[in-house]
C-alpha cells in the first residue's frame, strides 16, 4: 500500500517565507533563484498553496512523465501551480536543477488588467507532467523576464514598481502561451494518439445503452480515462481538433440523439431519459440550442 502524502497549506507567500525561513522583500510576491533556496526549505515536501507559483527549471536530471509516456528533457521546464493546488518540494529534479522560482498573492493583481486576465491563463490547472518543455532560445527569453523582475523586485518601491512587475508577469504568460501553442505542434504525433484514443472512449461511452445510469459524461471522465488535467486536454483538444473535450461531447450527444429521433419510435421524453438528461425539457432546450430547431420540428422534416 503507498504512503500516504501529508499536504501543508500554505495560504500567504509571506507564510511560506516565515516557513522556509526567508526574508522577504515584499510582502505579495518573491523570486528567488532555485540555486539559492536553502536546503532545508527543498524537505519541505508537499504543500498546498494559497497563491501563484512560476517556476524555470534548468538541467534537469532524470525523466520527466508526459501523458502516457516519458520523455528526457535537458533544457528548460516551465511550470505554473494555481492557488489551492498542490506543489512538491522533495522532488528530485527540483534539488538539482538550476533557474527561478516566482511567487505572488491573487492580491497583487488587484485593480490591474492581469486580475481580469488570470484565470485565462489555463495552464495554471495543467499537472506537473504537462509542464512547458522550452527550447533553447525560448527558455533564454523567458529567463530575461525572470532577470528583469529580479531587477526590478531588489530595487526599493515606488509608485512604479507594481506597474513595472506586474508588465512582466503579464508577458511571462503571453510567451508561456504561444510556447505550449508550439508544444502542442511539435509532439504532434503523441497528442495525435491521444486524440484517437479519446475519440475511441468518447464513441465507447455512448455506444452503451446505460446512459441513464451513467449521465452525460463530465470532461473529468475522459482526462480521467487519459491520465491528463482536465484543462490541459481540453486546450490540446481544441488546438488539434477546433473542439473542446466539452463540445466534443456535446456533439456526440447531440448525433445519438439525432439517430434517436429519426430512428425509432420512442416520444422524445424516453428518447431525454435514455441520453441521460434528468428533465425532458432539459433536453428539448440543449436540442434546439445545437440545431435551431426543437426535437419535435426535427423529426418531422423529410
Amino acid at each position: 500500500m503507498s504512503k500516504k502524502r501529508n499536504i501543508t497549506h500554505i495560504p500567504k507567500f509571506i507564510d511560506l517565507c516565515k516557513l522556509a525561513d526567508v526574508e522577504p522583500l515584499h510582502p505579495l510576491i518573491g523570486i528567488i533563484r532555485l540555486e539559492d533556496i536553502p536546503a532545508y526549505a527543498k524537505e519541505l515536501g508537499t504543500l498546498s498553496l494559497g497563491f501563484y507559483s512560476i517556476s524555470l527549471k534548468k538541467k534537469l536530471k532524470g525523466y520527466i512523465e508526459y501523458g502516457r509516456k516519458t520523455y528526457d528533457f535537458q533544457e528548460g521546464v516551465l511550470g505554473f501551480v494555481g492557488p489551492n493546488q498542490a506543489i512538491s518540494f522533495d522532488q528530485c529534479d527540483a534539488k538539482e536543477s538550476i533557474g527561478w522560482e516566482l511567487y505572488f498573492d491573487p492580491e497583487l493583481l488587484a485593480h490591474s488588467k492581469l486580475a481580469d486576465e488570470i484565470n485565462s491563463y489555463g495552464f495554471f490547472n495543467y499537472e506537473t507532467s504537462e509542464a512547458l518543455h522550452a527550447s533553447k532560445k525560448e527558455e533564454e527569453q523567458i529567463e530575461q523576464i525572470f532577470q528583469n523582475i529580479y531587477d526590478e523586485y531588489i530595487l526599493p518601491i515606488d509608485q512604479f514598481s507594481k506597474e513595472v512587475i506586474l508588465s512582466n508577469i503579464e508577458l511571462l504568460l503571453t510567451y508561456s502561451k504561444r510556447f505550449y501553442k508550439r508544444q502542442f505542434i511539435t509532439r504532434n504525433d503523441a497528442d495525435s494518439s491521444i486524440v484517437a484514443t479519446f475519440e475511441k472512449e468518447l464513441k465507447s461511452y455512448f455506444s452503451q445503452n446505460d446512459l441513464p445510469e451513467t449521465g452525460i459524461p463530465e470532461v473529468s471522465y475522459f482526462s480521467g480515462k487519459l491520465n491528463l488535467s482536465s484543462k490541459y486536454l481540453s486546450d490540446m483538444l481544441k488546438d488539434l481538433t477546433g473542439k473542446t473535450t466539452k463540445e466534443h461531447i456535446q456533439f456526440q450527444l447531440l448525433e445519438k440523439a439525432k439517430h434517436l429521433l429519426l430512428g425509432s419510435d420512442k416520444s422524445i421524453s424516453e428518447i431525454a431519459y435514455q441520453l441521460g438528461f434528468e428533465y425532458p425539457q432539459y433536453f428539448s432546450r440543449f436540442f434546439k440550442e445545437k440545431t435551431g430547431e426543437s426535437p419535435k420540428n426535427f423529426r418531422k422534416c423529410p
